[in-house]
């Protein structure tokens, strides 16, 4: 039931590193062109990587990619975002919403530029990104837009009011706009990790240990499974990325474990917070 993905184009925000740079690299094998929307132009030794890496990295796949400086806040930006996509490629197929912005404190401790960061990198953009794709979707009536974000589960919020605010809106999106545009073909998903993910943010707010973790291509390959089926076969759900690959029948998730022989736990938001 997959289809191929050869020839497709694919906008991934926060592709310069992490979990979104895995995304672009595990679609350019597929066979995507690559839109690479992230702020790091220059090489800073705190966050390693820039657009321009990922972009040559995703090209040694023999595809092309787009190195587009975008920050998802900025509301310009995003539509130059998408009319320099549109421009180089004609069309886009799928948008991965994978800018993310963390803030884990309770709300008195939440300062309104906190909360204003959370609301606007995660929730605001997302909406904002899949509104200046969505036109393409529908005229060439076939897409597929994920949003990182989890299942809701209201047992979460308390001590990250803020932040799950954000990302249950996100799931919340999808919810809504997997209704709006099913008749055009169009598939909106969430997807989520089972465990903790190996990134900037589990090394800095150092939730966990490398032991807890797994490397951010088990979610790239989730994502992978997930745009690879028509965009009928499923919409409107909030996916784990161990979850779609069991489905497309992976049982051994050894080579995703950051530690060789580790068992890495179900995230579970009181072991990390």
């Amino acid at each position: 039931m997959s289809e191929s993905l050869k020839g497709r184009v694919a906008v991934i925000t926060g592709a310069s590193r992490g979990i979104g740079k895995a995304c672009a690299l595990r679609l350019a094998q597929e066979g995507c062109h690559i839109v690479i929307a992230a702020k790091t132009v220059e090489p800073d030794p705190r966050l390693p990587g820039t657009i321009y890496d990922a972009a040559r990295e995703v090209e040694q796949y023999g595809v092309e990619a787009l190195a587009m400086q975008t920050n998802v806040r900025n509301e310009d930006e995003i539509e130059r975002l998408a009319e320099a996509a549109l421009h180089r490629f004609g069309r886009v197929d799928i948008l991965v919403n994978n800018a993310g912005a963390l803030w884990w404190q309770p709300v008195t401790e939440t300062p309104s530029k906190r909360f204003d960061l959370v609301m606007e990198v995660n929730v605001r953009a997302s909406f904002l990104c899949a509104r200046a794709f969505l036109p393409s979707m529908i005229e060439n009536q076939w897409g597929h837009i994920v949003n990182m974000s989890p299942p809701i589960d209201m047992s979460v919020i308390s001590q990250r009011t803020a932040y799950m605010i954000s990302k249950f809106g996100m799931t919340m999106m999808v919810y809504g706009l997997a209704e709006e545009v099913k008749q055009h073909n169009v598939a909106a998903n969430a997807l989520w990790p089972a465990t903790i993910i190996e990134s900037q943010a589990s090394i800095n707010y150092q939730l966990g240990q490398p032991k807890d973790w797994r490397k951010p291509e088990i979610v790239a390959d989730a994502l992978a499974a997930i745009v690879s089926k028509p965009p009928s076969h499923r919409t409107g759900t909030a996916l784990i990325d161990e979850d779609v690959l069991r489905e497309e029948g992976v049982t051994d998730f050894e080579k995703y474990n950051c530690v060789p022989g580790s068992n890495p736990p179900r995230l579970t938001w009181n072991a990390v917070q």
